[in-house]
């Protein structure tokens, strides 16, 4: 290995010696150090650079910072602004010699990212995008285009090869772009995509990435030729448009009829997709070769892609090695290149400050311009403003096109790099401080079953986590009896978890309607889901379905849900739990998190929840709404949510064809002597003679709704009322294991804060105590009878509401010392700090 450093005219050029043959090392007990080796020192830097991306992504979640940040910040610290200062650490282990290998690993990483990008990409978008979003990206790339050529003179040293021009195109396009697949991120993670706002934001960003890329091309081809005669860029810009054609009219009628070729539902043959990675690198080497870079020859291939079956499969063959292993290093190396302390003296940092203010207020004030002229509120342009923007892939490689054609030097590159970091990691936290969208506080009544009329719509939000809880969901609509007097209107709402991977149109595909070829196995379950409630709509009768998507972490997920529930005033929410049956009959977790989303959302719902334990509801959806044929049985303990399940179980039975039994389960002479010695204490005390007296109001509220009930349907076949003497737990459960097995569905109360002898003793081994005894005992898998559960927990004000607890319609205000009592007895867990759910 030789090193001579020559110095001529100011520049140091350092000439690499490589030696082919030390590739792979002869093992340490030869005597060999592996890091003299170009594999083993190429594997130790990637592994460096994931583990450095991946700590560091840990760590910023908290600050709901975009992965890119992380990446960029990985190869800073690993560069010669922090480890780097080390020489030991910089020439172990990023020797000059070694960054041949990692650029061009790096660069194949990109290529295939990129490509990704453009199958993912989807042009017809852009076509519809209409007129604000479109005003919005060009005011927004226009301003800060200017800003940055004005500063390009005060950066620009005259010694340089480069001309003004090229050197403004590339400040310019380096400012002005929006990274489209990072703002999506941001949206999601902000809760904005199924707003007005944020579909907004997608439609512009998607208008300006392209624009970038056609800038980004420009910007290349001006840069490539120093001395050559300016025809030669007039060439490299006349052959880049001549490989678009070609692509557009030979290439993609080509791949279109591989697609026809291939049965619809069959697997890509191996050959296809080999043949179309193969061209990934095919349209790479002539793009490169004509003098535009390669990433744009992968981008045009990927675009050409017909969005639909091939492109999924694509995706999800590529997408977690490339955007895991290989993106992160074109990240790194960014980083590894940037030196912040070629940034010397305090002039430039001052400049640099001006230049980060000055390209966010150039963005901010051309997207307020428009938002103006569009009649927006000046709050959501500021908003649209700071989300343009984000920086991320776009402005990564013109910055290192840039270095490498020499027109960025070390210290105007750091500040570049400096200025895309500080700019994309300020938005999230400004945005929301600045962006609360105003949660119109909706004082509803009706926010459970049984306070809702007979004669007014039932509105109901059904959340969905795969297609196959789907069938019963909806039988279960169906029983509850849509009529005329009162419709039913159901938000069918997917839940998909955002994952650093899912992809940005994924994200805007989600906000558009069905009718186009799915994106990825997340979108197609979204079509079928909403396929399968469109064409419920159709056959029944009284029914309106508005189909939703929520994206978001599991952790947050239930905020989607309430939210989404108090903005549309509904009285119910349905959700699956997070078991499902085996084909032998047992229960299987089918995904923990599930789990912990339906805890939250039992904990913040701004209405009644039911979960419902989903063993099939026979019932083929073929049949006409009047055969449907159910046998529900309700086990009426007492409390609010029994009366809630026996609310729902009534409006159900005014169906023709469902029967309904009501098991009301009786304190026998010993459960009353039993509770008699049970609450401890002396009797005079204020606050057990509260229980008591709560206890007491209950009994009549249950005897109350009771008594309605065998008034209004004792002429009634179809409905049958039992009631079942028990003195403890173990007979109660004898008495429902003891069941005939005509039934369908059970629906039971959750039992919050209801203290009964009948189930005590229930709980101690419960597996699910969110569903509550008797839910628990229901849905565990060594209960015999396999027959559907729906647990339910009736919504109880928390004391703002202004009503008392259990009867929603009265209006009078509990005492001070009774309502204490209420948030005792109803031991819901209190949401939890800063979202108090009935706050505005």
């Amino acid at each position: 290995m030789a090193n001579e450093v020559i110095v001529a005219n100011k520049t140091e050029d350092t000439i690499v010696c490589y030696a082919p043959t030390m590739i792979t090392t002869n093992g340490v007990w030869q005597g060999d150090n592996p890091l003299d080796y170009s594999l083993p020192l190429f594997i130790l830097q990637l592994t460096l650079i994931v583990v450095a991306t991946r700590v560091l992504v840990f760590i910023l979640k908290p600050f709901r910072q975009p992965r890119v940040i992380s990446e960029i910040l990985g190869g800073v610290i690993l560069g010669p602004s922090v480890l780097g200062r080390s020489t030991t650490f910089a020439n172990t282990v990023f020797p000059l010699r070694s960054v041949m290998v990692l650029e061009t690993m790096a660069n194949v990483g990109l290529l295939y990212f990129l490509f990704l990008v453009g199958v993912e990409m989807d042009i017809s978008v852009i076509r519809r995008t209409g007129k604000k979003a479109l005003a919005i990206a060009l005011s927004g790339m226009v301003l800060p285009f200017l800003i940055g050529a004005a500063f390009s003179f005060l950066l620009h040293k005259r010694d340089q090869s480069m001309t003004q021009g090229t050197f403004i195109l590339f400040l310019g396009v380096a400012l002005s772009v929006t990274a489209f697949p990072v703002l999506a991120r941001i949206l999601a993670e902000l809760k904005l995509i199924n707003q007005e706002l944020g579909r907004i934001a997608m439609s512009s960003a998607l208008v300006n990435d392209m624009c970038a890329w056609i800038l980004l091309a420009l910007a290349i081809a001006l840069s490539e030729n120093k001395s050559k005669s300016p025809l030669a860029s007039l060439w490299v810009v006349l052959s880049s448009a001549g490989f678009v054609v070609i692509c557009i009219f030979v290439i993609r009628p080509a791949i279109s009829w591989m697609i026809r070729k291939t049965p619809e539902g069959e697997n890509f043959s191996e050959f296809n997709v080999c043949l179309i990675l193969t061209g990934v690198m095919i349209s790479g080497f002539l793009t490169d070769a004509i003098g535009t870079h390669s990433v744009f020859g992968a981008f045009i291939f990927g675009l050409v892609i017909p969005n639909g079956p091939l492109g999924v499969t694509l995706i999800e063959k590529l997408e977690d090695f490339v955007s895991g292993l290989l993106l992160p290093l074109f990240f790194a190396i960014s980083g590894l290149k940037t030196n912040i302390s070629t940034i010397k003296d305090s002039s430039t940092w001052a400049i640099l400050m001006l230049v980060i203010v000055l390209s966010c207020a150039g963005k901010i004030a051309g997207t307020v311009a428009v938002a103006f002229f569009y009649d927006m509120p000046i709050r959501e342009g500021i908003t649209l403003g700071l989300l343009m923007n984000t920086k991320g892939l776009v402005e990564m490689i013109v910055l290192n096109v840039g270095k490498d054609q020499e027109v960025l030097d070390d210290e105007a590159f750091a500040i570049m790099v400096v200025v895309a970091v500080v700019m994309t990691g300020i938005i999230t936290p400004i945005v929301t401080t600045i962006y609360r969208p105003a949660r119109k506080f909706v004082p509803y009544k009706r926010r459970s079953i049984q306070s809702s009329k007979s004669d007014a719509e039932l509105r109901v939000l059904v959340c969905i986590h795969t297609p196959r809880n789907v069938p019963t969901i909806i039988n279960l609509l169906e029983a509850s009896y849509p009529t005329k007097k009162s419709p039913i209107c159901v938000y069918v709402l997917h839940l998909v978890e955002l994952t650093g991977r899912a992809s940005a149109m994924l994200i805007v595909h989600n906000t558009r309607k069905s009718g186009r070829p799915a994106l990825n196995r997340t979108q197609a379950q979204s079509d079928h889901i909403i396929n399968a409630f469109e064409n419920y709509e159709q056959h029944a009768g009284c029914v309106s379905v508005q189909p939703l998507t929520a994206i978001s972490p599991y952790s947050t997920m239930h905020e989607d849900i309430c939210g989404l529930a108090e903005d549309k005033r509904v009285a119910f929410i349905i959700i699956p739990f997070h078991k499902q049956q085996t084909v032998d009959g047992g229960m299987e977790a089918t995904n923990p998190a599930f789990r912990m989303v339906n805890q939250n959302v039992l904990a913040n719902a701004p209405c009644s929840v039911g979960v419902l334990v989903d063993r099939g509801l026979n019932g083929s959806t073929r049949l006409a709404p009047n055969q449907v044929s159910h046998n529900v049985v309700v086990l009426f303990f007492g409390g609010p949510d029994d009366r809630e399940a026996l609310s729902y179980a009534w409006r159900m039975s005014e169906h023709p064809g469902i029967s309904l039994t009501v098991m009301r389960f009786v304190p026998g002479e010993d459960a009353h002597e039993h509770h008699a010695l049970h609450p401890s204490g002396d009797l005079n005390d204020p606050m057990m003679l509260a229980v008591e007296t709560d206890m007491e109001r209950e009994k009549q509220l249950d005897e109350e709704l009771i008594n309605n009930f065998r008034l209004k349907n004792g002429n009634d076949e179809s409905v049958v009322y039992v009631e079942k003497v028990v003195n403890n737990g173990e007979e109660t459960v004898a008495v429902i294991r003891s069941m005939d097995n005509v039934h369908d569905l059970f629906i039971v109360g959750r039992g919050q804060g209801m203290i009964s002898p009948l189930t005590a003793g229930l709980t101690d081994w419960s597996e699910c105590p969110e569903l509550g005894a008797i839910g628990d005992l229901l849905a565990s898998s060594d209960f015999a009878a396999t027959v559907s559960v729906l647990v339910v927990e009736q919504y109880i004000g928390m004391g703002q509401q202004g009503d008392v607890v259990g009867t929603p319609d009265s209006s009078e205000q509990p005492s001070q010392p009774f309502s204490n009592i209420n948030q005792h007895i109803n031991r819901r867990s209190p949401p939890p700090k800063g979202q108090n759910v009935f706050s505005p």
